[in-house]
Order: structure tokens, then sequence, then C-alpha cells
């Protein structure tokens, strides 16, 4: 059974989950849809910037939960003792990279010109400190902290399209460019939503190790939660591609209703794998962590 300070620390993974990749993803949705999201970019910088900075505590918060773990009292959040043994780990390693990251994106949302580029830049920094701890890092295969690199990268971009789709598709004088943003959005999707599921498998199955521990275990019926979880993501966006995006391209203005509640149903399920994930990485061990 999971004591406070574990819930504690995946509760704080969970916010710098949804910090981490909500904000690279606005980052990456006004580079590829620049034309698009023009008249909203001072609404996901500001957008961008709070979910950065809710990343940077919660990755502050996690790091001194894991001292508070370690003594099994308050004082350890702050105990330099604790914290300077903690520093010297992979742990520790990861908060530079989060933090460097983090605080580039945060930079980049300020400058002018190749301030995007910057941002992004922190962004891939900051997500490849999530391969340097944990379950992909225990494996010491650099294939697959590449794979985890890119099945992030994929999530990101996906959770950071949802925003500004569904603030333009919200008003009728931008309903074409919501139709636009949302048609091109699954082009894109058609490609690398499916590889997003490859990699997905691939990592689940290589941790996991067969149908047995999916069953049996603790991780495997969390990752079991966590499909049906993206299961109604996958349904959500369908419905988006399928049928609220023709029907925007159609003139439909009614369309526009289903499409931001479909959306909702889409921030609802991220949550929902979010929360899966920080209970992955956080309360409970892979199945082929004990193997020999």
């Amino acid at each position: 059974m999971p004591d406070s300070w574990e819930l504690a620390s995946a509760f704080a993974r969970f916010l710098l989950y949804l910090g981490a990749l909500g904000s690279i993803g606005l980052v990456l949705a006004r580079i590829v849809f620049a034309r698009e999201t023009d008249g909203l970019q001072g609404a996901m910088t500001r957008q961008a910037t709070g979910l950065a900075a809710l990343a940077l505590l919660a990755a502050g918060i996690g790091f001194s939960l894991k001292g508070a773990a370690m003594t099994g009292e308050l004082s350890g959040m702050t105990d330099p003792e604790m914290l300077g043994l903690l520093w010297q780990t992979p742990v520790g390693t990861a908060l530079v990279l989060r933090v460097a990251g983090l605080g580039l994106v945060l930079l980049g949302l300020r400058l002018p010109g190749i301030g995007l580029p910057v941002a992004a830049a922190g962004g891939l920094m900051a997500l490849w400190s999530f391969t340097r701890v944990g379950h992909v890092a225990d494996t010491g295969a650099i294939w697959f902290q590449l794979l985890l690199l890119a099945h992030l990268a994929g999530a990101a971009f996906w959770i950071g399209i949802l925003s500004p789709l569904r603030t333009l598709a919200g008003n009728r004088e931008s309903l074409s460019l919501a139709a636009g943003l949302g048609h091109r959005f699954g082009r894109i999707a058609a490609i690398t939503v499916p590889l997003l599921i490859a990699a997905g498998i691939i990592m689940a199955w290589r941790l996991v190790g067969g149908i047995e521990a999916l069953l049996a275990t603790g991780y495997g019926l969390t990752l079991l939660a966590k499909t049906g979880a993206v299961g109604c993501l996958l349904a959500a966006a369908a419905a988006n591609k399928l049928r609220f995006v023709p029907a925007m391209r159609s003139g439909d203005g009614k369309a526009a209703a289903g499409l931001r509640r479909s959306i909702a149903v889409e921030w609802a399920a991220v949550c929902l794998v979010l929360l899966a994930t920080a209970a992955l990485t956080t309360l409970l061990g892979a199945p082929l962590e004990g193997s020999p």
C-alpha cells in the first residue's frame, strides 16, 4: 500500500507531466500551425508560461518529496544531507535537465524571432529528462530512451493542439480557421498517432513482458486502465476527424459545438492517461524489474 509520501510524489509527477507536456505542446503547435494560431499568440504564450511554471514547481516539489520519502518525515524535504545524496543520483541529473529545459521554454516564449526554436530546444531537453530515470532508464538501452523521447514529443504535440482548436471553434469569426487547423492536424495525426501507439505498445511489452504479467500485476492492471483512457482519447479524436471537422469545413456552424464537447472529452482522457502514467512511474515497479 503506498504511503502518503509516495501518493504525494505521484500527484507531483502528474502535475509535472501536465505542465511539461502542455507547455511544450503549445510551443510545437505555434511552430507547426503558425498561420492558424497567429491570432492566439498572446493567449498561447500565457498558457504555455503558466504550464511551464507549474512543471518547474512540480519538479522541485517532487525532488524534495523524495527526500521526505527517504527519511519518512516532513523535514526530509529540506534536509541538506538527504537532498545532497539525492542530488548525486540520476534523480538529480533529471532535475537539472528539467530546470534547464523548462527555463529555456520560458525564455524562448519571451524572445522575439528565434524564441520559438529556443523554446522547442528547451522542451526537448525537458522531455529527455524523463528518459534518465525510471523503468526505461533502468533498461540501459539508448534506443529505448529515444523511443520514449519520440513518444513524449508526439503526446505533447497532441495535447498542445487541444486548447487552441477549442478556442477557435468557440468563436463564429474563427470557425474557418478552426476547421483548417483541425483538418491539417488530422492529416499529421494520421501518420503520427499510429507511430505514437506503436511506440507505446513496444515500451509496454518491453516493460511488462507478457500477457500473464499484464493481468496479474498492479503495474499491468494500471497499464490496462491507461490503455482504456487512451481508447477514449482515440475515439474522441476520430469523431473530430471524421465528423465534426468535415462538417465545419462544409459550413455547418453547429458542428463547432460538437467539436468543443469532443475536445473536453479528450482533455479528461488526457488527465486520466497522465494520472495512470504518474502511478506507473512512482508507485509501481515494472514486472521485469525483478527478472534476471
